[in-house]
């Protein structure tokens, strides 16, 4: 593989400490506060993309990107054909059902037969609750989950979590967990193949940084 390793990396929570586990690998030419959102470490032979982390799943199976590092939420839902031989062990969180406070004091979970819940992770949601035998009716956002239920548009939630403050300053509670999530390294099947060298170095590389103390 003569052309440079593409890596995905994911705006957000996720961007910081990926960058930090990169300069510790040595890597660099991101700068994190910058509006650009293709870098390269051209000593390394590595370009960079700063993508939505919904994006990266496509942009790695699709081979636009050689790698990627993405939640785990993001592959669960989207369950892309990708080659998934990492787990970072940073970015901890938690997809959860959560409920106005109201609605708690005087909610039994095993009575529901039908719900609706609004949500970015339809797929997740959906077989979380047809498995529990509970019909639900999803409303797809994208942004600003919590607002929902403060306004009439769904009783209740399914979101990602970290620490629950969020949930909390908006007199939600968590009603139960779904999934538990950490950043994961995933890489192009093709790219696996013709470029095995580069990749499997990087994948290499990745891995002592989450074996250090």
């Amino acid at each position: 593989m003569n052309k440079p390793l593409t890596l995905a990396l994911p705006k957000g929570r996720l961007l910081a400490p990926a960058l930090q586990m990169l300069r510790s690998m040595g890597l660099d030419g991101v700068e994190a506060d910058s509006r650009k959102l293709i870098f390269a470490d051209e000593r390394r032979g590595l370009r960079f993309l700063i993508l939505k982390p919904a994006d990266i799943p496509t942009y790695v199976e699709y081979g636009a990107a050689d790698l990627g590092i993405v939640g785990k939420d993001i592959l669960m839902e989207q369950e892309p054909d990708v080659y998934e031989p990492l787990d970072l062990g940073f970015g901890f969180c938690r997809l959860v059902v959560a409920e106005p406070l109201t609605l708690w004091e005087r909610d039994d979970p095993a009575k529901w037969s039908w719900v609706r819940v609004a949500t970015k992770y339809p797929t997740l949601t959906e077989r979380y609750f047809s498995e529990r035998g509970i019909q639900v009716e999803m409303i797809r956002l994208d942004g600003s989950i919590e607002l929902a239920p403060l306004v009439g548009l769904a009783e209740r939630i399914v979101d990602l979590v970290q620490s629950g403050e969020t949930l909390r300053a908006n007199g939600l509670v968590e009603v139960a967990e779904i999934m538990r999530s950490t950043a994961r390294l995933i890489v192009n099947r093709a790219s696996l193949k013709t470029g095995y060298l580069p990749v499997s170095q990087l994948i290499e590389q990745m891995k002592k940084q989450v074996a250090r103390p």
